[in-house]
């Protein structure tokens, strides 16, 4: 598995001060994604243990609200292991803090395994003909934001409510 970069402040990513990482691999190609550098799996540095290591240390600040993980495709077979440790050791160490993820995965289809550590899941595939600038968390209104904790004990999809978080 790879990644393309990390973020040591980002504001555009969720809510608050974040750090971000943007994994490296994506097979969906959107037409006009706004981060085509991460489409090869080949691309990007090597995501090991002192990657995450890395991102840890860097959310261990009082002003970081949390991780946002994007990319590429962070739910991608070749990624989610790896995506998946990340949330975990940061869940472990952070539980007063959130992980956004985006992915072109709908919710319906992400492992549960996965979706157990992140809180909000920013979910379906960038679609050209749907983008709308004044969304907020997404591009375009064919994507949901959605509250994964609260729609794991719905057994129901439930949006993202800002004023919870």
């Amino acid at each position: 598995m790879r990644y393309n970069k990390i973020r040591k402040m980002d504001i555009s990513n969720g809510p608050g001060v974040r750090i971000s990482i943007f994994m490296q691999g994506c097979h969906f190609h959107c037409k006009d994604c706004f981060n085509s550098e991460t489409w090869d799996f080949e691309g990007g540095k090597e995501f090991t243990d002192e990657t995450i290591n890395r991102v840890l240390e860097l959310c261990d600040k009082e002003y970081i609200k949390g991780l946002s993980i994007l990319g590429g495709e962070p739910l991608h077979p070749k990624n989610i292991e790896g995506t998946t440790r990340l949330a975990k050791k940061f869940k472990e160490k952070f539980d007063d803090k959130t992980i956004w993820v985006w992915s072109g995965f709908l919710f319906e289809t992400v492992n549960k395994d996965t979706l157990k550590y992140i809180d909000v899941l920013v979910d379906g595939q960038f679609k050209t003909e749907l983008f709308n600038p004044t969304l907020k968390y997404k591009g375009s209104s064919n994507q949901r934001v959605i509250d994964v904790q609260k729609s794991l004990k719905n057994n129901s999809i439930c949006l993202y409510n800002e004023e919870k978080f």
